[in-house]
């Protein structure tokens, strides 16, 4: 036995032991836990939170924005809610003015039309200092709604000790190709297995960007601190979801998972799209992890079981695999051990899931294991060693096609034009929609009139 193959086996073993700690970990706290709900006795009452849907947008389809807007405007909510819609520089414009125009009537819906694209972060901030629920949902433009969804998260939000709360995820496109259905799959895992163990210490360690609900009063303390992210000295765009919930830990919140109030969300339907999005969210993940490491000795020690097994678990499979393919490559001989682990891990992994999920097609997600080995691990390595960078990869002009996540420029601006409805008394009159060129602007500060 060589020196590569007492690393790869090495490895591997070690990656098999904390793999099945974490996932028997993970899948006994991820069992929810059937607390009595008063929801539907709550729903109509006085006394219900007011609640901003905040929609940044950025060159959408506007098929698929309407759909968006629609299932928010179905809401199913008897408090009071308010929609801000956030168009941030698209280019496609005048092809999505008549889907504005279909909303405009309903005295819920606002509009803000920026002039120029500067992120989603900015954009997102720029309504929500405009605006003044006691509760604000993020929701992402190729997103749509269940009509209950508002209704659960605000329930959730109750407890004035939970700062955000998501809701569980699904691919809207998922038979599209055979990514989306894996994509499908791979959401119901991250947020029924990671995110609902996670739920159980009241500590979702992302409150992931397509459906988040958000606590104002926090919100707004906090709101200088994530507009300003840096990161070894630059400016840190993107992982707003990862980097709010981060903040709202560190304040003393709890971070919840509502896994009935469900979100489908426009997913890649092609590899490249998909990769870029992974490697945006693997420099997301260790960014935010090395700021949330302080965080650890606040929480249940299963917290620092589940940091250590995301980020050292595919280290060592990665390590494994490198060493294992040399081997292979140096001496001809398979390095049979290493691939066994592999593959019994996978086929565990897989019949679990379809055991838990009472779905055969979780045994299909066997197929993910090479994209993961071959493509994301390295993905990963790469966004490990590139941390400093913040280009979002995507495109700049008005798509054919949805991206599959936020589709922007990066922010080169603190301050920028726009028009806005019902946000200001100084501004455009109420839903009427026009672009201002010289009218009014947003800051740090919030949105104010210039002459």
């Amino acid at each position: 036995m060589n020196l590569l193959d007492v690393i790869s086996t090495g490895a591997v073993s070690t990656y098999a032991l904390l793999s099945t700690a974490y996932k028997s970990m993970q899948t006994v706290y991820a069992v929810p836990t059937n607390l009595p709900s008063a929801s539907e006795a709550l729903l109509g009452s006085a006394l219900l939170p007011s609640v901003d849907v905040i929609i940044p947008c950025y060159n959408e389809d506007p098929s698929t924005l309407s759909a968006c807007l629609a299932s928010i405007a179905n809401q199913d909510y008897g408090g009071k809610l308010q929609v801000y819609l956030v168009d941030d520089g698209s280019g496609n414009r005048d092809a999505l003015r008549p889907v504005h125009d279909a909303y405009a009537p309903d005295p819920r819906f606002n509009f803000i039309l920026l002039s120029k694209n500067v992120g989603k972060r900015k954009a997102q901030i720029a309504a929500i200092r405009g605006s003044s629920g006691d509760l604000v949902l993020n929701a992402d433009s190729d997103t749509t709604l269940a009509p209950d969804v508002v209704a659960k998260l605000a329930l959730k939000m109750q407890n004035p000790q939970v700062g955000a709360a998501m809701g569980q995820l699904v691919a809207s496109n998922r038979s599209d190709t055979w990514l989306t259905w894996l994509i499908d799959m791979e959401y119901w895992l991250a947020c029924n297995e990671e995110r609902a163990a996670q739920a159980r210490f009241g500590a979702v360690m992302c409150c992931c960007g397509p459906c988040a609900m958000y606590r104002r009063s926090a919100l707004i303390l906090l709101l200088d601190q994530y507009e300003t992210q840096l990161f070894r000295g630059k400016a840190s765009d993107f992982g707003e979801d990862r980097h709010l919930t981060i903040l709202m830990l560190k304040a003393g919140l709890r971070t919840e998972y509502v896994a009935d109030a469900i979100a489908a969300t426009v997913v890649p339907d092609r590899l490249a799209p998909y990769l870029r999005q992974q490697l945006r969210w693997a420099r997301s993940t260790f960014r935010d992890t090395l700021l949330a490491l302080r965080l650890l000795p606040s929480l249940d020690p299963y917290l620092t079981l589940d940091v250590v097994g995301q980020n050292l678990g595919p280290l060592l499979l990665a390590l494994s695999v490198t060493t294992a393919i040399a081997h292979l490559v140096l001496t001809g001989e398979m390095p049979w051990w290493t691939v066994m682990m592999i593959v019994s891990m996978t086929i565990i992994h897989c019949s679990m899931s379809a055991l838990r999920a009472r779905q055969l097609r979780f045994l299909g997600f066997c197929l993910h294991t090479p994209i993961n080995l071959f493509l994301l691990l390295p993905l990963k390595a790469y966004a490990l060693c590139t941390l400093s960078n913040s280009d979002w990869l995507s495109r700049n002009s008005a798509p054919d096609a949805p991206d599959g996540d936020w589709k922007q420029a990066p922010a080169t601006s603190s301050a920028f034009d726009l028009s806005t409805t019902k946000l200001s008394e100084e501004l455009v009159s109420p839903r009427r929609l026009s672009l201002a060129t010289d009218g009014s602007s947003v800051t740090s500060a919030g949105i104010a009139a210039t002459d």
